[in-house]
C-alpha cells in the first residue's frame, strides 16, 4: 500500500483509508468482534487511514476503533469529527461548530478513542449559526495544544473552504465522490488544488452499487437505512443504478477485477491528493477493496468507464432534500 499527502502540512496516509461508520450503525446489522478483526486486518494490510466521527453509533464508533487500534496507535492515521450533534438515544439535534463544542467534543472523542492526540480532525458539517473563523479558530487552538495534529472540513462548500483555511491550513476535506457522484469536479477540486489541499471521497463505492452487490431491493440487509436516506436507494430509482452498476461491472470483467476496485481505481487516477476510504465491517471485503491500489487503469480503460457511467447518470439525488441543505455551505 502506498502513501499519499493530504495537504502541505505533512500529513502522509495510505492512498485508501477505511471508513468505519457502518461497523456501528445505518448499514444494517453490526458484528462488534468481525469489525475490529477488519480494522486489524486494514492495518497488516498497510490500510492504516482509519476514519470515524463521534456520531456514529452515535459515540460508539469511536469506542470501537479505539479498542482495535490499542497498542498500534503509532501504526494509524487516526481520524475523526465533531459537528452533527446527537443525543444518546440516537435522535439528530443539529449541527454546532461554536469554540466551546469544539473543545468539548475534542476532549470528549479523545477519551472514547482512548489516545492523546487526533491526527486528522473535520468539522462534520458546517454550522450555518457559527462564522467559520471561529469554528477554525478554535481548533487551531486543539492543535496548539497537541490534541489535534491536522485540521480538516467535510461537505463545505468554497467560500467556507477558503474562509477557514485563512485561519488555520486545511489538510484534507471529506465529500462523497465515486463514479455516481461527481458534483466537485465543477469548483471544489479546483479550488482545493489551488490551496494545496487533499481531498478524502467517501461513498466512493455509492455506498455499494459499484461493487455489483446488490441485484434487486431485496438485497438490502435487514435495518438497513439507505433506502429511507438516500434517495438512489428509493424503489423507483434502485433499477436504474443497477443497471449503470452492472455496465462498470462489464468493463471490470474485461479487465480482470471486481468493480469496486475498478471504482476504487478510477478515483486514485483522478489525483495524486486524492484518499477514497471505502467503508466496510467485514475483512473479505476489505481485502478486496485493498487490492485496488495494484490496479493500473489505460486511457481506454478511462474511457471505458466514462462510457459505462457517464457523469451525472445517476438516477435521484445522493441525499434527501433535508440533508442536501446542510452541504456545501
Amino acid at each position: 500500500m502506498q502513501k499519499r499527502n493530504l495537504g502541505s502540512e505533512g500529513l502522509a496516509v495510505s492512498e485508501l483509508g477505511l471508513g468505519c461508520m457502518g461497523m456501528s450503525e445505518f448499514y444494517g446489522t453490526t458484528d462488534e468482534d468481525e469489525s475490529t478483526a477488519t480494522i486489524q486486518r486494514a492495518i497488516e494490510l498497510g490500510v492504516t487511514f482509519l476514519d470515524t466521527a463521534d456520531m456514529y453509533g452515535p459515540f460508539t464508533n469511536e469506542r470501537l476503533v479505539g479498542k482495535a487500534i490499542e497498542g498500534r496507535r503509532e501504526e494509524v492515521q487516526l481520524a475523526t469529527k465533531f459537528g452533527n450533534v446527537r443525543g444518546e438515544d440516537g435522535s439528530f439535534r443539529g449541527v454546532r461548530g461554536d469554540a466551546a463544542y469544539v473543545r468539548e467534543c475534542c476532549d470528549a472523542s479523545l477519551q472514547r478513542l482512548g489516545v492523546d492526540h487526533i491526527d486528522l480532525y473535520y468539522q462534520h458539517r458546517v454550522d450555518p449559526e457559527t462564522p467559520i473563523e471561529e469554528t477554525v479558530g478554535a481548533m487551531k487552538e486543539l492543535v496548539e495544544a497537541g490534541k489535534v495534529r491536522y485540521l480538516g472540513l467535510s461537505e463545505a462548500g468554497v467560500e467556507t473552504i477558503r474562509k477557514a483555511h485563512a485561519v488555520h491550513p486545511i489538510s484534507a476535506l471529506q465529500s462523497e465522490y465515486s463514479l455516481f457522484t461527481r458534483d466537485v469536479e465543477d469548483e471544489v477540486l479546483p479550488a482545493l488544488r489551488e490551496l494545496g489541499i487533499g481531498f478524502v471521497p467517501y461513498s466512493p463505492l455509492g455506498r455499494g452499487f459499484l461493487t455489483g452487490r446488490f441485484k434487486s431491493i431485496e438485497d438490502m440487509p435487514e435495518e438497513d437505512t439507505r433506502s429511507a436516506r438516500f434517495p438512489r436507494f428509493a424503489e423507483e430509482n434502485f433499477m436504474k443504478n443497477v443497471e449503470l452498476a452492472d455496465r462498470v461491472r462489464e468493463v471490470a470483467d474485461d479487465k480482470g477485477v471486481t468493480p469496486g476496485q475498478l471504482a476504487l481505481a478510477w478515483l486514485l487516477a483522478q489525483g495524486e491528493d486524492i484518499v477514497p476510504i471505502p467503508g466496510t465491517k467485514r475483512r473479505k471485503y476489505l481485502e478486496e477493496n485493498a487490492g485496488a491500489s495494484g490496479v493500473e487503469l489505460t486511457a481506454e480503460d478511462l474511457r471505458r468507464i466514462e462510457e459505462a457511467m457517464p457523469r451525472g447518470s445517476a438516477a435521484g439525488e445522493r441525499y434527501t432534500e433535508e440533508m442536501m441543505r446542510a452541504v456545501g455551505r
